[in-house]
């Protein structure tokens, strides 16, 4: 690591005074006389090279919306925006890579074109999973398409303080609507596992855990006695192997695979189904379609777990699907919280009812083969029933191939910085791996503006992907400092810590402290070395 440039210094002096990768206040590359260097300006080029888009959207619409309302900006920066997917339909920015097509016929699309009214409960965290991502994508409900958002706690500094989360709400919702003989399918997430096993507090983690088994409990004891045909997954593993081999933590999704549990409450012996031992996530759409009788499409690859016909055709079936957002399968007891967490209720329904073992990772869900699973494609796959190939693989396949650099979105941001003499600015995470975005994307951008000479080159780098090693952002400085040094391009002039930029929740103090930094400058100061 170069120990003489100024940002990386600047973060490990962070590290020291106790700052973290995801909360890394502004740092801001300043000149000779202490101003700042490559800002944001009006008529500049912006890239922002993340993927997956939810996160992505506030600062986008800070950066790019003339009649911005939220909190005061400079005016409009009338900014050649290009972002690496699409965010938001709405949004004023090109498309690099634009939808491949609409993604129909999935679960929901399927059972409400059929009349069946469906409601989706999910606490604020996970709305954005449940609904948008379960969708195929798709910003609307459909017709007999409730959604039920219930708010996650405000005014906490962390969740660690409320491991509880709102999960006593979200099941009192799910319990109202089993109860409801107007509505046939459900569909809830309980979020407190995957939300805290992104933060280093174990107490707090088995708390959470805890907590979703206790919620599971009482969901399982009202279907019970309504009749209501349970079925109870996940969409991708975490607190399983919370830790590294070294026990360091690691506070990110993982591998393994995920529970799929069915309590067929709709007949005498609710556990006289049988299913196959093994299967995907893309399988629990065509099993509900099974259950309730109703046809698959032909989009739809995945295969029913159930390993017969259903026989009793006079059985009109209410489903609910219960989704334990990052709760894994794990047999080794190292690092396994939630082997470690008591969970009766779990290990009842694991015990008692037919189950099986999803896969929730890597090709199963789309990415490339080895990687781990996350919300994003974990529900996307959940909901389409088939597989879906992630942006970040066909992004992947573009550079291979050499059409990235052909990008005629890139061409333009990057032409209009080079003609008009204004500068270019890539903005976006540095990891080697995230559900946001690889370093390896910004490493293609800045080999594409060094071959089309584009001569003001700025990166913003955004640190602290959950699952990294702790002070890994220093780390991934250096490596960004060491790319823009051997191709003679490019500059790395802002570090943050993603939690101020990449935000869902409307947290508008967050996003304007990101705006400020990228446009003024405001931020602790690295002076530079030339």
């Amino acid at each position: 690591m170069n120990e003489n440039s100024a940002l990386v210094k600047a973060i490990k002096q962070a590290f020291q005074l106790g700052q973290e990768d995801e909360a890394l206040e502004p740092i801001i590359l300043v000149d000779g006389q202490g101003e700042p260097v490559g800002r944001i300006d009006e008529g500049d080029s912006v890239i922002f090279y993340d993927i997956r888009g939810e996160r992505e959207i506030e600062i986008t619409e800070s950066l790019t919306e003339g009649n911005f309302q939220h909190f005061v900006v400079k005016g409009d920066l009338d900014l050649n925006f290009v972002t690496m997917i699409e965010y938001k339909t709405s949004l004023k920015a090109r498309v690099a890579f634009p939808p491949e097509g609409e993604i129909r016929n999935t679960l929901t699309e399927v059972i409400t074109t059929n009349g069946i009214p469906l409601v989706k409960i999910a606490e604020s965290e996970k709305a954005i999973h449940v609904c948008y991502f379960m969708n195929g994508k798709n910003e609307n409900p459909f017709s007999c398409e409730e959604r039920v958002i219930i708010p996650s706690p405000e005014n906490v500094s962390s969740y660690a303080q409320t491991p509880g989360m709102s999960a006593d709400k979200v099941t009192e919702a799910l319990c109202s609507y089993a109860q409801d003989p107007e509505v046939r399918v459900i569909i809830g997430n309980l979020a407190n596992v995957d939300v805290l096993g992104h933060i280093e507090d174990r107490k707090a983690v088995l708390q959470a855990i805890e907590s979703v088994d206790g919620h599971l409990g009482t969901i399982l004891e009202t279907c019970r006695s309504h009749q209501v045909t349970l079925v109870v997954t996940a969409d991708h593993g975490t607190v399983e192997e919370w830790h590294y081999p070294d026990g360091t933590i690691n506070t990110g999704h993982t591998k393994n695979p995920v529970p799929f549990i069915l309590a067929d409450f709709a007949q005498k012996h609710a556990d006289c189904l049988e299913l196959s031992a093994r299967g995907e996530l893309s399988d629990i759409a065509p099993t509900l379609l099974q259950l309730l009788d109703l046809t698959k499409p032909e989009e739809m690859t995945g295969q029913s777990l159930l390993a017969s016909e259903l026989t009793d055709d006079t059985i009109k079936r209410k489903v609910l699907l219960l989704i334990l957002d990052g709760w894994g399968l794990n047999e080794e007891e190292y690092g396994n919280l939630i082997a470690e967490a008591s969970t009766p209720n779990f290990d009842q329904m694991w015990n008692q009812f037919p189950h099986s073992v999803l896969d929730a990772s890597g090709s199963a869900v789309g990415m490339p083969e080895g990687t781990v699973g996350n919300s994003e494609a974990g529900h996307l796959h959940i909901g389409a029933g088939r597989h879906i190939l992630l942006d970040r693989v066909r992004i992947d396949k573009a550079i291979e191939e050499g059409r990235f650099f052909r990008n005629p979105e890139f061409l333009w941001a990057m032409k209009k910085a080079k003609t008009s003499g204004k500068s270019l600015h890539l903005l976006g995470i540095v990891s080697h791996y995230s559900s946001h975005g690889t370093i390896d994307h910004l490493y293609a951008l800045l080999q594409m503006a060094r071959n089309l000479g584009v001569r003001q080159v700025y990166v913003h780098s955004l640190i602290g992907r959950r699952g990294e090693r702790p002070e890994s952002g220093a780390i991934y400085v250096d490596k960004v400092e060491k790319m823009c040094e051997s191709l003679q391009t490019g500059r790395v002039v802002t570090v943050m810590g993603r939690h101020w930029a990449l935000d869902r929740e409307e947290n508008w103090d967050r996003i304007e402290k990101a705006y400020r930094a990228l446009v003024y400058g405001e931020g602790a100061p690295a002076p530079s070395q030339e």
